[in-house]
């Protein structure tokens, strides 16, 4: 009896710690926005599927810019990371060519608009993409980034009217 074999997964490297993998009985409880909350009328889903062979957690719509909204977002509330010296974030993704957001929100973050942000472009093979906390820039916050401080992850297509894909197989401590 033969079984059709998905591709293997690359080997967790050492320099990394993984929050998702998608591997998971009970996988990470990641939520879905829209600009919504504020106006806006962009639409879209979150789907857990396989994607191009491997387990993947896929944001899709259409951004809009009318009544100034402009995102969708799919993100996780994370506990505190493992002890180390951490140094940014790894994500394994798969898109359409564009370019997205990564948001990271922080214990010390009161308001909804808070934000650290960095961005990544998702091409239509999967990539592992590596942001270091030195690529995020603080939105509407003054502050240093900490590791132990990153409370939430955010993956969004934000700012432009465009078609979202992007899928996330991994994401994982940077050390």
């Amino acid at each position: 009896m033969s079984k059709s074999a998905l591709p293997a997964l690359p080997a967790e490297p050492a320099s990394a710690a993984v929050i998702d993998d998608r591997s998971s009985p009970a996988p990470a409880a990641w939520r879905f926005f829209t600009d919504g909350v504020m106006g806006g009328v962009s639409r879209g889903g979150m789907t857990a599927e396989t994607a191009a062979g491997r387990p993947a957690l896929c944001l899709r719509g259409e951004v809009r810019l009318d009544n100034n909204g402009g995102f969708i977002q799919m993100a996780l509330e994370l506990p505190a990371p493992p002890v180390g010296p951490w140094r940014g974030i790894e994500l394994d993704v798969l898109g359409n060519g564009r370019r997205y957001g990564v948001h990271l929100r922080t214990a010390d973050m009161t308001l909804p608009w808070q934000a650290w942000r960095a961005s990544f472009t998702a091409p239509p093979v999967w990539h592992t993409v590596q942001l270091p906390f030195t690529a995020f820039t603080p939105y509407r916050h003054v502050g240093t980034l900490e590791a132990a401080a990153v409370r939430r992850i955010g993956v969004l297509a934000l700012g432009e009217a465009m078609t979202a894909e992007v899928c996330v197989a991994r994401v994982a401590w940077l050390r």
